[in-house]
Order: C-alpha cells, then sequence, then structure tokens
C-alpha cells in the first residue's frame, strides 16, 4: 500500500536528574559535594533510507519517544547521554510542523539526517553549584524536558520524468511497456489510485526513474476526482511526459485536454510549465486517432512542442518518446531556487528572557517564557536551598514587577506549565 503522507508525535527523551550527594571516606569526614551531572537525553532524527519508499510505517506507529538521559551518582559521575532514537524515512519526504503547517526540512539525499526534536540538557549535581558563598550546597537540578512536537510527512516522489494526462489515455500502459513496472490497467476511470515508479534503460550508463502520476481532471487543483494528492508527486520530475488520448474515443477533444491538463499543472505551480514538456499522441493504433492526428500535430507545432505519434498497445513511437526524454533529462539545468517561498519558515533564535503573561479562565496568572519554564521544569521544589535559588532567579527575571503591573494580589495563583504557586509580597 502506497501511503504519502503521515502525522506522526516525537518526543526527545528528557534529561537525567543530578545528584546530591557528598564524600565520605574515612579520614575524610568533611569531602564535599561529590554529586555527579544527569545524562543529555536522546534526540529524535529523522534519517533518509533508499530502502523505504512510502510512509506507510506511521500508518501503524505514530507516537516515537527516545530515552531520558541517565542521572548522575556520587563521586562526581555523570550519567550516560541516551542514544538518539532514528526514525527512517523514504527520499522525498517533506517535513512540516503540524500546528503550523510550516516546512522545517526538505529530506532528498541518503543518508540526510534531521534532528526533529532535541534531548533535554541533563541536571546539574550539587557539586557544580559549589561557591565562596556555600561550599556545601544540597540541591541539584532535574533534567530538562525533552522537546516533544507534532510534525506532519509528506512525500513527494523522486522521479526523473512525469507522465500526466487524463484518467484512461494510456500512462500506465505506456510505463508497463517501456519499463518492468507492473501497475494496475483496466478499461475504467481512476484505475491507478497511487503514483507508480518505472526504470527506463536506454542502454548502460543511460536510465532514468519515470512515474506514472494518476489521471488528472478538470479543477484537480481544487480537490475534483483524485485531487492534487498526486499533483505534489509531479513538483520534483525534471521532465514531463504529457500523454493525449490522440483517437478521442471517449468524446473528448485532444487539444481540449491539453489545455485543461496544463491550466490545472499551472494552478497548482506555475513552475511546472517551465519544465520540458514533450506530447506523446497515444492510441494510434486505432482508425480514429489517424484522422486527429494531423490537427494535433499541427496545433502542437504551433504551440512549440514536440509531439510523438505512439500506441501503447502496439509500442509504436515509445522508443523515440523515451530516448528524447532522456536527452531533455540530460540538458536539463536546475531551476534557480526562489528567494523567498512563503511557505518556509526562517526560524530565528528567541530572546529566552523573554516573559509573557495570560489570565485563565479561572483567574490564575500564567506565566510563559522558555527561561522560566525551563527553570521551573528543572528545580527541585522540595530542596529548601532550591527554592531559594528559583526564588532569585525568579526576582533576577522581573517577573514579580511584571505581575504587579497586570494587577496581581495577595493570594492569587500563578500557574508556570505545570505548576502551581500562591502570590505573596
Amino acid at each position: 500500500m502506497f501511503i504519502d503522507r503521515a502525522k506522526i508525535q516525537v518526543t526527545a527523551g528528557d534529561g537525567g536528574s543530578g545528584m546530591s550527594s557528598f564524600r565520605r571516606e574515612k579520614y575524610v569526614p568533611k569531602g564535599g559535594p561529590s554529586g555527579g551531572d544527569g545524562g543529555r537525553g536522546g534526540d529524535i532524527i529523522l534519517k533518509v533510507d533508499n530502502n523505504t519508499n512510502t510512509l506507510i510505517d506511521f500508518r501503524y506507529k505514530r507516537k516515537f519517544k527516545a530515552d531520558a538521559g541517565v542521572g548522575g551518582q556520587t563521586k562526581n559521575m555523570h550519567g550516560h547521554n541516551a542514544e538518539p532514537l532514528f526514525i527512517k524515512v523514504p527520499p522525498g519526504t517533506t517535513v512540516k510542523n503540524a500546528e503550523t503547517g510550516q516546512i522545517i526540512a526538505d529530506l532528498t539525499e541518503e543518508g540526510q539526517e534531521f534532528v526533529a526534536a532535541r534531548g533535554g540538557r541533563g541536571g546539574r549535581g550539587n557539586a557544580r553549584f559549589v561557591n565562596s558563598v556555600n561550599r556545601a550546597p544540597t540541591f541539584y537540578e532535574k533534567g530538562e524536558p525533552g522537546v516533544s512536537i507534532e510534525l506532519q510527512l509528506e512525500l513527494k516522489l523522486l522521479a526523473d520524468v512525469g507522465l500526466v494526462g487524463y484518467p484512461s489515455v494510456g500512462k500506465s500502459s505506456i510505463i508497463s511497456v517501456v519499463s518492468a513496472a507492473k501497475p494496475d490497467i483496466a478499461a475504467y476511470h481512476f484505475t491507478t489510485l497511487t503514483p507508480v515508479l518505472g526504470v527506463v534503460s536506454l542502454g548502460e550508463g543511460h536510465s532514468f526513474v519515470l512515474a506514472d502520476i494518476p489521471g488528472l481532471i478538470e479543477g484537480a487543483h481544487e480537490g475534483v476526482g483524485l485531487g492534487h494528492d498526486f499533483l505534489r508527486h509531479i513538483e520534483r520530475t525534471k521532465v514531463i511526459i504529457h500523454v493525449l488520448d490522440v483517437s478521442g474515443q471517449e468524446g473528448r477533444d485532444p487539444i481540449e485536454d491539453y489545455h485543461k491538463i496544463n491550466e490545472e499543472l499551472r494552478q497548482y505551480n506555475p513552475r511546472l510549465l517551465k519544465r520540458p514538456q514533450i506530447v506523446a499522441a497515444n492510441k494510434m493504433d486505432l482508425p480514429e486517432a489517424r484522422e486527429n492526428y494531423q490537427r494535433v500535430a499541427e496545433f502542437m507545432a504551433q504551440e512549440g512542442r514536440e509531439v510523438f505519434a505512439v500506441s501503447a498497445a502496439t509500442g509504436e513511437g515509445l522508443p523515440e518518446v523515451m530516448q528524447r526524454a532522456s536527452q531533455l533529462l540530460a540538458a536539463y539545468v536546475e531551476e534557480p531556487e526562489v528567494a523567498q517561498d512563503p511557505d518556509v519558515k526562517v526560524y530565528e533564535a528567541e530572546p529566552e528572557q523573554q516573559i509573557s503573561i495570560t489570565r485563565d479562565d479561572d483567574g490564575a496568572y500564567v506565566v510563559h517564557g522558555k527561561a522560566l519554564e525551563k527553570l521551573v521544569a528543572m528545580t527541585n521544589f522540595d530542596n529548601d536551598e532550591a527554592l531559594r535559588r528559583f526564588q532569585q532567579i525568579w526576582r533576577n527575571l522581573e517577573v514579580e514587577a511584571a505581575l504587579k503591573e497586570r494587577g496581581i494580589q495577595e493570594g492569587d495563583t500563578v500557574r508556570i506549565r505545570d505548576m502551581e504557586f500562591e502570590y505573596k509580597s
């Protein structure tokens, strides 16, 4: 089964907690703090694997979580970092933030990796908090939580040449003749429900990947027929073979079909019309095709399009079409990247100290801020020293002043992440 879209939830591993301990040995009764740091949590890494060609694996498993780092130990021993969790994806996978829809990675090369979620930092042990004022700290940090994000994966096939055209014009028959691909072929529309790839071999060192794209109809860019689900598979092709049913046996005019399909391509992505495109006038074995071909050939000459008379049933003309596609492919020059793709978000580092305050429906003050939220997650509130350190950082970040500006009163609730505090001035 071919699956080209999947939504998954990935959660990196939490950092291991630090340790609070003191060196105690014979003749060394006050050896000082010796708690080690926790290890880093495992990252979630998407890795391109050429042995996969569909996202079907994500139909059955949609949640991935990396291991947490190992906690620190006594005698200044640090915990091990967790191993990253690799998730295999096929080449041509586009990764989006499922919440915002922004593209965050485009994975096309074998072995290419993308860190989708970073593991949390390990908490520091009490030995790391020794200073000239406090020679024997008793507190430690908990591990930093790993990043959790929902991803939308979309597969865009990496084919060199794409076959496009109305349903039942003979695209599947053509790919079955020129390659070893065996798509379903039948005399009804939308027999092909998923893209089919085949390798066309034209001799040693001359081969390319041909894609049979499911039939397009008018309005496909708006979701009509099989919709634009498969239009995206044309995006990465370098050469387009436009297949026409020149016999017109279904009552359609091949020239009108040519205009409608190209209009669908333009509506979906105008850059598709800039790709080299040749026309395969198919079904020349039928008597009606001979009558229409001359008119189609004259029209294509006016359009500046190369047209080939072919028959998928007899194989007539197909070697010439594939040879010409191979020549165009060899001469293809990669289109320059768009200077600023509106779908690609440029991420910039946010100031960690930025604090914002909102109100919940129950009247609680909710404080947002990356640094503060991380501090809450990593603080052991059962330890008095850790609590005092938290309060000191709280004042340094001027959170209390910001709360007073919002009108907080004695006894009001302050919420940060999953922690709640009662405000006391």
